[in-house]
């Protein structure tokens, strides 16, 4: 069953799929501001929860530790009781001593590999929710880091824009008052004159 952080992504994904492309674009994308930025809101509130339940998946371990624990120290303990109730059972101390001493070598074994396989087991499971948390992040980050890509790239393109069309206006002023730039010039030419007389 995939967490709800996975099926955020797959949303996003989906979302910016689902963008029209920029007029004349191949590669810049129109964006819903308030859509993307809900998205990224609930994203950013279902992480720390995910993180949190892959956390208590990593402690588990000492869970099943304790469990491996508790688990040894009753085949001991069954194996002691077994052993004194042989030591009282039989006449010959010694057979009941080598019986008693054998039950609780195979006990200690079974003990033993039931500590390791515990161990082994929950390395196992810490592993692999520290690389799939991983690879969540790693892929919300590559999510991000394209998305600030194209908006700086969207940014940098409006503002040429509005440059282009302020330089249009401004010639366009300048064509409705032809006289005001023959006055200009004029001006600059009698001053030019004007210098020369002082000297």
């Amino acid at each position: 069953m995939s967490s709800r952080i996975e099926q955020l992504i797959d949303e996003i994904e989906e979302y910016i799929e689902s963008c029209k492309p920029k007029f004349m674009s191949n590669t810049e994308i129109i964006v819903n501001k308030d859509e993307i930025d809900e998205l990224l809101r609930e994203l950013r509130m279902k992480t720390p929860d995910e993180i949190k339940r892959y956390q208590k998946i990593i402690s588990n371990k000492e869970a099943i530790l304790n469990d491996a624990r508790e688990k040894a120290e009753a085949l001991i303990n069954e194996a002691t009781i077994h052993t004194n109730e042989l030591i009282n059972e039989h006449e010959i101390m010694q057979q009941a001593y080598a019986q008693a001493n054998e039950v609780v070598t195979m006990a200690s074994r079974q003990a033993q590999e039931i500590l390791d396989n515990a161990t082994i087991e929950a390395n196992s499971l810490r592993a692999a929710a520290m690389q799939y948390m991983d690879d969540v992040l790693s892929h919300l980050e590559n999510i991000i880091t394209s998305s600030t890509q194209s908006a700086v790239s969207n940014y940098d393109s409006l503002i040429g824009s509005l440059n282009q069309y302020r330089d249009i206006i401004q010639s366009n002023r300048n064509e409705l008052h032809p006289e005001d730039l023959e006055d200009e010039v004029t001006g600059v030419a009698d001053e030019d004159d004007n210098s020369d007389d002082i000297d």
